[in-house]
């Protein structure tokens, strides 16, 4: 494999000095090389037993995971970690093309070469003689070119054709409903939503005090599902990610049960040896100090 080329260093003090005056750019990205390098080790006859193993379906799971650490690295503002676990996604991205590669499908260099020319076709304010007043203008083009290149495949694209199935499904449901609200189907205000959830809302008790030998759990859970993805689209008028509001409301649950069983045991009790009206005073008492 050819190793990259360094760029030369700058022939003068004069030189550095003006470089400095320029925006800054992007480091070139030499050291995927070096990934590469050992992707191939890995997958080499004298390689690595458990890579060799490995197929695009049981990599699957580990993609999703290592992209979620990368949010949790996010979620924390802990720049070492970010930085580790992108490049948990990158090997992962690496794997996939060299897997493909020996397929005979594409490589790792035709996924580059689509991605950057996509991003220019779709950047002609950029990096062509097209011109935009605003980021609002950018989507707009953006959308407009990317239905341009479906049309030019002579594939019928569907409104909510092309939503990732394996998405979170709380993420998925906030995208199809997004989708459908720019075609016009969609509540002309906040106040029709939340109708529509206590609507929702409605139906579903109806189906629990019916009770399981009465409602099948296949009812209620469509019941739940409704209300659910209803909710999606209150959080979309609202302009909040209801798939981050969720992964929030996750972390401050976890911080304060966390807390409240440290409280439970720095007196000396353990936490199933309570009653629910005592977990409940802890659990006020760690509201409060978190709030204070």
């Amino acid at each position: 494999m050819s190793t990259a080329v360094p760029s030369p260093a700058p022939s003068s003090a004069t030189e550095t000095a003006a470089n400095h005056d320029q925006a800054p750019v992007t480091p070139r990205g030499d050291r995927l090389i070096d990934v590469l390098e050992v992707m191939e080790r890995l997958l080499a006859p004298d390689g690595c037993p458990w890579d060799r193993e490995q197929t695009l379906d049981s990599l699957r799971h580990y993609l999703i995971e290592e992209s979620f650490e990368v949010l949790d690295a996010l979620d924390d503002n802990d720049v070492t970690a970010h930085c580790e676990e992108l490049g948990d996604v990158l090997f992962q991205i690496v794997f996939q093309a060299a897997l493909r590669a020996r397929e005979g499908a594409f490589t790792i260099d035709d996924v580059c070469t689509s991605i950057a020319d996509k991003m220019r076709r779709r950047h002609p304010h950029v990096f062509g003689d097209a011109k935009v007043k605003d980021s609002a203008e950018v989507v707009t083009n953006w959308s407009a070119i990317k239905a341009a290149e479906r049309k030019a495949t002579g594939k019928v694209r569907r409104t909510l054709d092309g939503i990732p199935k394996s998405m979170p499904a709380l993420k998925r449901g906030q995208m199809i409903a997004d989708k459908a609200a720019a075609t016009g189907f969609d509540w002309p205000d906040i106040a029709g939503v939340r109708a529509k959830i206590d609507e929702e809302l409605a139906e579903l008790d109806a189906e629990v005090r019916a009770g399981i030998e009465h409602s099948s759990r296949d009812r209620i859970e469509s019941e739940l599902g409704d209300v659910l993805f209803t909710l999606t689209r209150l959080a979309g008028k609202l302009g909040v990610d209801a798939e981050q509001s969720l992964r929030r409301a996750n972390s401050r649950f976890i911080g304060r049960f966390d807390a409240m069983e440290d409280r439970i045991h720095s007196e000396g009790q353990k936490l199933a040896e309570l009653t629910l009206p005592q977990m409940n005073q802890h659990w006020e008492a760690v509201k409060r100090m978190q709030k204070e």
